[in-house]
């Protein structure tokens, strides 16, 4: 008997993911749980685990292929039948595993005995990891899928670590079309005339960096608003800190005091902390405050997201982009970590320059760019000053706010870093 695995759903809208490593062989008999491959999702990677026990037969894909979810990834015949590769056709269309034979839990609601538990590879993961049975969790996600949190829940261990994830090693890319909105581009010249060149495939994050802000700088009419906040007060807190925050386990940053300046100064004005629905002629007001924080990384650019930064403390916002930047770079990042930001903050201070306009990080409305801090003459009670001031840059969707609209918003973020010890406080 033969069975067919396919590509799962990875869950927050994931259609497609490219093929990282192959972990088996066709041959191999492999375990229910025991890694099988390795994909790159659009800013990801994450172990997929067999879905069940047996030999492989067949293995459809290759390092750099790009598979649609519910594309043939593998083919399994039963351990104890002959080691022979089914042929085209043989196998059934790819159906899901069953649930593993664990004990329920009498006290947590169980989802129906047949089917399979939706969630995704790295939600089954962190469940193996607990010890929690995935039949007697209630999902809290669309369609009833279990998420990280519900698992966690269950094992009343809401600080557990996340699930690993691996660092994507060098593989080769397949070159195809990026996606287009509006008319196709004109065909390029050939710059071969003009002299020698190499073509080097696109890699599945730049190609979707691409696509992404392709559709945001088409759909979005961007507007922009510059303004420099006065932080020398905020430089010298920062200092005075470092000896006793380290002590404490905890670096103070620019970057966790922009979050928490953003996140208050979302709270006044929410029309910011917003996606619009023009379909539906609505915007969608979001009552939580999940901010990304672009990360630069040797594969690309990639915005994790902290949770709920309104309301924690600004040191548990510190801590928390600190771990978090460390799992981006090291390609530890779970899907879970990458999805669900409400508004961006892009800080290209440690690299220099006087400003600059970023794309807003679609379907958001509004994106902070963040340049470098320089000490400045400033006139300060008719006498001349040096001042550290700080560039920024809001750039908004003017379909969702007007110029005086993002001049308050940027004002709110400004005022607050210039108070530094309202912020510790959370003001």
């Amino acid at each position: 008997m033969t069975r067919t695995f396919a590509l799962p759903d990875l869950g927050e809208g994931l259609t497609e993911a490219e093929i990282v490593r192959v972990l088996v062989a066709e041959g191999d008999v492999v375990a229910e749980d025991a890694p099988l491959l390795e994909v790159e999702t659009d800013k990801a990677t994450v172990e997929i685990p067999s879905p069940m026990s047996g030999r492989v037969a067949t293995i459809h894909v290759h390092p750099g292929d790009t598979v649609r979810v519910g594309a043939a990834l593998v083919t399994f015949e039963d351990a104890g039948a002959p080691s022979t590769a089914p042929r085209a056709g043989d196998a059934p269309p790819p159906r899901p595993a069953p649930p593993p034979a664990a004990v329920r839990s009498a006290a947590a609601p169980a989802p129906p005995a047949a089917g399979p538990v939706p969630a995704t590879p790295a939600t089954r993961r962190l469940a193996r990891e607990l010890g929690v049975d995935l039949r007697a969790v209630r999902g809290s996600g669309p369609g009833g899928r279990v998420t990280d949190d519900d698992v966690r829940a269950s094992a009343g261990a809401p600080a557990a670590a996340p699930p690993r994830t691996l660092a994507a090693p060098e593989h080769p890319a397949v070159a195809r079309p990026l996606a287009t909105v509006g008319a196709a581009p004109a065909p390029l010249p050939r710059f071969e005339q003009w002299g020698p060149v190499e073509r080097q495939p696109l890699s599945h994050l730049r190609r979707t960096i691409a696509e992404r802000m392709t559709l945001a700088a088409t759909l979005i009419p961007h507007v922009t608003h510059l303004d420099r906040a006065d932080v020398t007060d905020l430089d010298a807190l920062i200092q005075r800190s470092l000896e006793a925050g380290r002590a404490r386990g905890v670096t103070l940053t620019l970057t966790s005091f922009l979050l928490k300046a953003a996140a208050l100064a979302l709270g006044e004005h929410p029309r910011f902390n917003a996606s619009l629905d023009p379909a539906a002629g609505e915007l969608i007001v979001k009552r939580y405050c999940h901010l990304g924080v672009a990360v630069a990384t040797e594969r690309g650019l990639i915005v994790p997201v902290l949770r709920d930064v309104d309301r924690k403390p600004l040191l548990e916002v510190q801590r928390e982009l600190t771990a978090l930047a460390a799992r981006v770079r090291e390609g530890k990042a779970t899907l879970e970590d990458l999805h669900g930001g409400c508004f961006t903050i892009t800080n290209l201070g440690a690299l220099g320059g006087t400003g600059a306009i970023p794309i807003i990080n679609y379907p958001e409305v509004a994106i902070l760019g963040v340049a470098r801090a320089r000490l400045e003459p400033v006139v300060r009670d008719g006498r001349i000053e040096p001042r550290m001031l700080l560039p920024l840059t809001l750039t908004f969707d003017h379909r969702v706010a007007d110029g005086a609209d993002g001049a308050r918003f940027a004002a709110a973020i400004v005022r607050r870093l210039e108070a530094p010890e309202q912020l510790l406080l959370g003001w």
